[in-house]
């Protein structure tokens, strides 16, 4: 399942095409439940894109920094340690 939350957004439909409306100040929070595939590869000269699927073919992409992955791993590492969660 995933859920979109775009705050302060509108859209202008004119002959076929989108076009935004109102300030660049728009923030959007992407949430996908019920994960069934993960995917991990390089992007580019220094990221990792993450990408998530869930069985209706939603997918979300995150590309972090060499930096963030090892935040990120740490953060596994120590869940991993502190919880029954991951065994």
């Amino acid at each position: 399942m995933l859920t979109l939350d775009i705050d302060d957004f509108m859209l202008e439909l004119k002959d076929g095409a989108f076009k935004n409306v109102g300030p660049s100040n728009k923030q959007a929070t992407v949430k996908l439940y019920d994960v069934a595939g993960v995917d991990v590869r390089e992007y580019g000269d220094k990221r990792v894109k993450l990408a998530f699927e869930d069985e209706q073919g939603s997918e979300v992409e995150v590309a972090l920094f060499p930096e963030q992955v090892e935040a990120l791993t740490a953060g596994l590492d120590s869940l991993r340690e502190e919880s029954d969660l991951i065994d």
